[in-house]
């Protein structure tokens, strides 16, 4: 079964920044959606940043100006450049692709820490 692999997570001191990759361990068709999601320890998973396949993007209130996601449609990747890092950005990031007929694929995650 095809996944999404994830990389680029690590430590780092507040106030840095970390490049996160995705991308599917197989083909994957008529993908629209792809996004990064975050949950750290005793809270929900949530949104970190959206972007469709037209490059219209949605962003968290919490990493506007700070986080950038962008993708590369002809690979099947997604991108996120996070700047400014806090401690409250630690987590364990997830990237998300769902196609057009609304399939959904999950990576394992990357861990994201950041120190004070």
């Amino acid at each position: 079964q095809v996944q999404l692999v994830e990389s680029g997570g690590g430590l780092v001191q507040a106030g840095g920044s970390l490049r996160l990759s995705c991308v599917p361990s197989g083909r994957i068709f008529n993908i629209n959606l792809m996004g990064w999601y975050r949950q750290a320890p005793g809270k929900q998973r949530e949104l970190v940043a959206l972007i469709t396949r037209g490059g219209i993007i949605n962003y968290a209130d919490s990493v506007k100006g700070r986080f950038t996601i962008s993708r590369d449609n002809a690979k099947n990747t997604v991108y996120l450049q996070m700047n400014s890092l806090k401690p409250e950005d630690t987590a364990l990031y997830y990237c998300n692709a769902e196609t057009y007929f609304r399939e959904g694929y999950w990576g394992q995650g990357t861990q994201v820490t950041v120190s004070s």
